[in-house]
């Protein structure tokens, strides 16, 4: 992989992982269409993988510090009574989101393992994920609701959703904004609980495959490709959060449809240009 082809890819990484467009049907897709050449199946890819999630759960915990220092002042009881039983709801909720996904993903990880490497599989459930983003918005007006704020049962639902994402081309951003509007929740409080919610997912699993890594030569040989590629994904992802706050706010009637045509347009060419070997 050229130095060129990690920042780029750092840039698609940082950026995907927050659009409700899939990371990782960019990831498998988009190499394979433009030719780069990315051999991911290298002894050098994971490692360059992981500093990339590394690096762009910094930038989301970064944009998010004051919530994430909220609840850590919650958790410790430091505030007046109503803000710390608030944060103490929101953590809560946070972690009955998760667990869905935990366990889901320990029964799916290995049956669905082989569709990550099928860039015509992936550009196929890009497809479906602009299916997934169509269908939420229009039918979300028929749970839409003025009650303020998000309940357990919400935040289950939610989590439920989000493993719509263990399949490729499935973004887990825009399954979880879906699972809110089907809710009723508007999207801006979708999409901030849906990015609170995967980035303890996005670091952790970043953080537990260092130490498996950290030891092997593949990371001492692309060590500074890879820190520069992690440096360019968090800024990306910093500066993709901020952009897509704004937007939902400002958008609430119609935000996910732009997505569901630009993932439409990309996986229905990609399937076709991989398809014909163009």
């Amino acid at each position: 992989m050229s130095f060129l082809h990690a920042i780029m890819f750092a840039i698609l990484q940082g950026a995907s992982e927050l659009f409700p467009v899939s990371s990782l049907g960019h990831a498998v897709v988009i190499p394979a269409v433009l030719h780069w050449g990315i051999d991911q199946a290298s002894p050098s890819f994971l490692p360059f993988l992981v500093m990339l999630h590394l690096g762009t759960a910094i930038g989301m915990l970064l944009f998010f510090y004051s919530e994430w220092l909220g609840m850590l002042r919650g958790v410790l009881g430091i505030g007046y009574t109503t803000e710390v039983q608030t944060q103490r709801a929101l953590l809560l909720r946070l972690v009955i989101a998760t667990i869905p996904a935990v366990i889901v993903g320990f029964i799916v990880k290995k049956p669905v393992a082989h569709l990550f490497a099928s860039p015509l599989i992936a550009a196929l459930f890009l497809i479906a994920n602009a299916g997934l983003l169509y269908f939420g918005e229009q039918l979300r007006g028929r749970a839409l609701r003025r009650s303020a704020g998000l309940t357990n049962m919400d935040a289950f639902i939610i989590g439920l959703f989000q493993c719509l994402a263990f399949l490729p081309g499935l973004s887990r951003s825009g399954a979880a904004i879906v699972g809110g509007l089907r809710r009723g929740v508007g999207h801006e409080e979708a999409a901030k609980f849906s990015f609170l919610m995967g980035t303890p997912i996005i670091f952790a699993a970043s953080v537990l495959e260092i130490p498996k890594l950290i030891h092997a030569h593949e990371v001492h040989s692309l060590f500074g490709t890879a820190t520069l590629a992690a440096v360019a994904a968090g800024t990306v992802a910093y500066a993709s959060t901020a952009f897509l706050m704004r937007y939902f706010r400002d958008h609430d009637s119609w935000a996910l449809l732009p997505f569901a045509w630009y993932c439409a347009l990309l996986g229905g060419a990609s399937f076709l240009l991989l398809l014909f070997g163009l």
